[in-house]
């Protein structure tokens, strides 16, 4: 279920002791038994979006201002970001160029009326903003859950500045301590197999092609290739290593890991505040 379905739903429900009605039917007396775990994790959910959005808007209000090139990241801690950056476009006219990373992020810029650029007309960016699935206390990054990472790298690659926005529950000692689902990396189709061998043989653990749950067969990127998702079986001593040996890999087109790229993170708590790290 979508994280937006059960917070919808979470709040259309009204608890009697362990019992949980409905808010139309209490008068009929209609209950149902539910586990305390579904309290439990809506409880969560809220907390996770209120820390995503505080994260988000502390993001947007620092570093977005007037005549901003800006580079927006892709995943459900943007649509935040955006939602502000909407409302400060609005309300302080603001001129800002937006150059997205994702398909995702190209509809957010549209919807919400801003100015859509690319990286053909808008080069050389002030600030690139973005999520990330994982950091670590060297500010290194996991990132391509939602399939972007090409993209988002680019973006970030060309910005002065990359901020990234998360929730505290992606915020880890050493990469691979919270997120669990390894390292995504985007291959050209034709070459998933041999990468995937190379990989395994090269640093060990497992590598996988990511399937798609709304379609038969694999994931397909933005940019019509696949995503192999490689958990390592332990932390490698650098990171930009590792990276670089990856992207040799004849077949590889880039790697979810973003290391020595972040200048700042904000980290988005479950009271609602904002951790900073830079």
């Amino acid at each position: 279920m979508a994280g937006t379905s059960v917070l919808l739903h979470c709040r259309s429900l009204v608890w009697i002791g362990s019992r949980v009605v409905t808010s139309g039917a209490i008068n009929n007396n209609i209950s149902f038994i539910v586990k305390q775990s579904v309290r439990d994790f809506c409880s969560k959910m809220s907390a996770a979006e209120l820390a995503k959005k505080a994260a988000a808007c502390a993001a947007v209000d620092n570093h977005v201002t007037d005549n901003c090139m800006l580079g927006v990241g892709s995943g459900s801690t943007i649509v935040y970001a955006v939602e502000r950056l909407a409302d400060r476009v609005k309300t302080e006219n603001l001129k800002v160029q937006c150059v997205p990373t994702s398909f995702q992020a190209r509809q957010l810029i549209i919807n919400h009326g801003l100015n859509l650029s690319d990286l053909e007309r808008t080069p050389e960016l002030d600030v690139a903003i973005d999520g990330a699935d994982e950091v670590d206390d060297q500010m290194n990054l996991i990132k391509g859950g939602g399939g972007c990472l090409t993209q988002e790298k680019i973006v970030a690659a060309n910005a002065k500045y990359f901020v990234v926005i998360a929730d505290y529950r992606k915020r880890s000692k050493v990469l691979g301590e919270q997120w669990k689902k390894g390292v995504p990396i985007e291959v050209i189709p034709m070459a998933y197999k041999p990468v995937i061998s190379q990989l395994c043989m090269q640093f060990g653990g497992k590598a996988e092609l990511r399937m798609a749950k709304a379609k038969a067969g694999p994931v397909v990127t933005d940019n019509g290739n696949f995503i192999i998702d490689w958990q390592f079986d332990a932390v490698p001593e650098n990171w930009k290593s590792v990276n670089q040996e990856i992207t040799l890999i004849p077949g590889v087109v880039e790697t979810g890991l973003f290391v020595n790229m972040a200048k700042k993170v904000y980290f988005g708590m479950d009271d609602g505040t904002v951790s900073i790290k830079e």
